[in-house]
């Protein structure tokens, strides 16, 4: 795989849990083209959002996709709310 920035458009939502994720979904086709390098569902990336970048992982949502965690960090410092509709950048890396 290159280094090419893939995008990643939607809406910042929620997992219904005691501690829960707020998190971006993944593209199904973004999914399917990282399978082959998956570690159970995990890859490595790189993510950007306005002026912040940081570690994670596209991580396996349980039905077959995956979504961007978006840490509170993140959240505070970029101004992102459960529901806000937003575009990132993201790059592989490796681990």
């Amino acid at each position: 795989m290159n280094q090419k920035s893939l995008s990643v458009k939607g809406v910042v939502k929620i997992f219904p849990l005691e501690n829960p994720w707020v998190y971006i979904a993944v593209p199904l086709e973004y999914t399917r083209m990282f399978k082959p390098i998956a570690d159970r569902g995990l890859v490595a990336i790189t993510v950007t959002l306005g002026h912040s970048m940081w570690n994670t992982s596209l991580m396996p949502m349980g039905d077959g996709s995956q979504f961007i965690p978006l840490n509170k960090k993140v959240r505070k410092a970029e101004g992102i709310e459960v529901g806000d509709a937003m575009e990132l950048f993201f790059t592989l890396r490796k681990t």
